[in-house]
């Protein structure tokens, strides 16, 4: 039998103990699972813009114009239990904005905000459709859960683009999605 002691001097026992530590490391750092048991909290109000009131040419004078909805939907769970409503939003300036409202999921490593051309299907065939065709990221997701907002770029064909998903880019998996419905 070996002692303790003659296995703890032996160069093979430091080298496997530093790459099972090492290893551990690595996972950790890849992995991420402490975010599975943290929230973060973003309640962003719904954004306005001071726009001029008036006709060409009489003097202008600001007013706050409330966003017009474009379109809407419900988000439904893929990988974690997500809820919450998308609204995409015009603002008086013109610019797009997508809105999450009252979102509720899981936090996790790398999540993002996509817009895409994918299809929303429930049940885990689902999870990993919207890496197959266009998407546009729009964002980091602040948090995971509350309200946000996320400017559209102007060039983004929205007509093109009829879904939602927080992706996760860490593991090429849907969070959760919503099918977008003309407002």
């Amino acid at each position: 039998m070996v002692s303790a002691r003659k296995l703890a001097r032996n160069p093979i026992t430091w080298l496997v103990t530093v790459i099972v530590v090492a290893g551990l490391v690595f996972a950790m750092a890849a992995l991420q699972p402490w975010r599975l048991f943290t929230n973060r909290t973003v309640d962003e109000s719904i954004p306005t813009v001071v726009a001029p009131s008036g006709k060409p040419g009489t003097p202008q004078t600001p007013g706050q114009q409330q966003p017009r909805t474009l379109a809407r939907g419900t988000l439904i769970s893929h990988e974690h239990a997500t809820s919450g409503t998308v609204v995409i939003l015009q603002l008086a300036d013109g610019s797009r904005v997508l809105r999450l409202e009252n979102l509720d999921t899981s936090d996790g490593p790398d999540l993002r905000v996509w817009l895409t051309d994918a299809p929303v299907i429930e049940g885990k065939s689902g999870w990993f459709v919207f890496d197959d065709g266009k998407h546009v990221e729009l964002g980091d997701l602040k948090g995971n859960k509350g309200s946000q907002n996320y400017p559209i770029p102007a060039e983004v064909d929205l007509k093109a683009l009829t879904s939602v998903t927080i992706w996760c880019a860490r593991f090429h998996v849907s969070f959760g999605a919503a099918q977008l419905q003309a407002g």
